[in-house]
């Protein structure tokens, strides 16, 4: 189902477009960090693949890195989004 693509992490900072665009596709890249390059899929791929919205994007970021990145902070702000989600689209508090 899914290709496995390997993804290139790569710096930010000066020529990184220039760098970026040398590495070629974008969808195999991260700016900054390493902590999607070993997914199938990176989750902006995945939310634009589905139609996500803003915040529903977030959520499967926050979710998909929090063990590769900032863990229990991440999940604190999965459920953020998700509260947001809840107020926004439901009207509840």
């Amino acid at each position: 189902m899914f290709d496995n693509k390997k993804h290139t992490p790569i710096a930010v900072g000066v020529g990184d477009v220039e760098l970026a665009q040398e590495l070629g596709s974008a969808s195999l890249q991260q700016v900054g960090g390493d902590h999607y390059c070993n997914m199938a899929i990176q989750p902006a791929e995945y939310a634009q693949l589905n139609n996500l919205n803003f915040i529903e994007g977030c959520v499967v970021k926050y979710v998909s890195r929090h063990r590769n990145k900032n863990g229990a902070e991440d999940i604190k702000k999965a459920i953020h989004f998700l509260n947001l989600l809840l107020e926004i689209e439901y009207k509840q508090q």
